[in-house]
């Protein structure tokens, strides 16, 4: 089938005027009329109505025209990736991430993929928190996560993007609300609302860690899988948390947030993909990556 075929066809049935399309395609009306036929003759139905006054696509027709626009746009994306001698990328790149909890690295890396490699399509995974992300990213399923650190698996690497101080949150009426600080060894008594320790949450081991540091075990009042759906959840009084310092620009009303004393462990967050990924578009976007993220410290 010869493409100037499609291209004849979409002229006429976007102006459903034989004279018009022919006008447009720089051709006369009697080789268009024929170019349509050998297209009608090759797909085996009549794509047009004619008669003497209109002309209108048939149900054929109506089914054709998606078709033939994808085959014209393939086209002309793989004469733009010839042409461009490999200056532009062309792919896909899969990434998983929790939530809210990415609600500031998520958009700068996105918005710098669409700038600098706009034939790259990014698609994503949401609500994959770190062990359920890593272990994606072993799979094969996804192609860049954003996780927490530390993990361990010889076949991924990763590029640290954030270390964020965590906080306590609290809700309004509580009792430490008015305090300026607070220690973590006097949560002990409270209960704590969390992200599950079964899908590996890089926030339920930095509660954990600090929690065993203080001398205490945390009890657990509620588990939930969206990192965002702590918040609401403090601010109901169902329990406490501690949550990375990128939570501050999103507290709803009715929670407070205190800083922790002492050598409460931080929150290192990362990007995380395989080591045997050699795809184009991954490896451009991770490039990007290093430019969006200054490594923030050393891991």
């Amino acid at each position: 089938m010869d493409t100037r075929w499609l291209e004849a066809f979409l002229a006429v049935a976007e102006e459903l005027h034989f004279a018009r399309a022919a006008e447009r395609l720089h051709m006369g009306h009697s080789p268009l009329s024929q170019t349509i036929r050998k297209l009608e003759r090759e797909v085996g139905a009549d794509l047009f109505v004619r008669s003497t006054r209109s002309v209108a696509l048939t149900s054929a027709g109506h089914a054709f025209v998606p078709h033939a626009r994808k085959v014209l746009e393939d086209l002309r994306s793989g004469r733009a990736a010839v042409r461009s001698g490999g200056r532009r990328v062309y792919g896909d790149v899969t990434i998983a991430f929790s939530g809210a909890l990415n609600h500031q690295t998520v958009p700068p890396l996105t918005r710098a993929v669409r700038r600098r490699h706009p034939d790259i399509a990014v698609r994503f995974v949401d609500r994959a928190l770190s062990g359920e992300a890593l272990t994606r990213l072993e799979q094969g399923t996804v192609d860049l996560a954003f996780v927490g650190l530390p993990f361990s698996s010889p076949s991924l690497d990763h590029l640290l993007i954030t270390v964020e101080t965590n906080h306590l949150i609290v809700p309004s009426e509580h009792r430490l609300a008015d305090r300026r600080s607070v220690h973590p060894a006097e949560l002990a008594d409270e209960a704590f609302v969390c992200t599950p320790r079964e899908q590996g949450s890089s926030m339920r081991n930095a509660l954990t860690h600090g929690a065993y540091a203080a001398g205490f075990v945390p009890v657990v009042a509620q588990e939930v899988l969206d990192p965002y759906l702590i918040l609401p959840l403090v601010a109901a009084g169902v329990g406490v948390a501690v949550v990375p310092e990128c939570f501050s620009s999103i507290l709803p009303e009715g929670v407070v947030e205190i800083p922790l004393e002492g050598r409460y462990p931080p929150l290192r967050s990362a990007i995380a993909w395989s080591r045997d990924n050699e795809a184009e578009p991954l490896r451009a976007v991770l490039a990007l990556a290093r430019e969006v993220f200054p490594e923030p410290a050393a891991d």
